[in-house]
């Protein structure tokens, strides 16, 4: 799943709707941006920074045997 870009308003206010929202999911703030992702039941989302900044989520997923 892709990350849906939320919407700050012309005063920097972020309202979000947790009714609207998958029911676990994580919110990414940077830069002025705001971005919701939908968490996977099993696996590991990893945020990956780079000089202060958000540059990338990346999904890790495993399986046990």
């Amino acid at each position: 799943m892709k990350m849906a870009e939320l919407q700050i308003d012309c005063e920097g206010m972020l309202n979000i709707d947790i009714m609207e929202l998958p029911i676990n999911c994580v919110v990414v703030i940077s830069e002025g941006k705001a971005k919701v992702r939908k968490l996977p039941e099993h696996g590991e989302y990893r945020i990956v920074t780079h000089q202060g900044k958000v540059k990338r989520m990346r999904r890790e997923e495993g399986e046990e045997f």
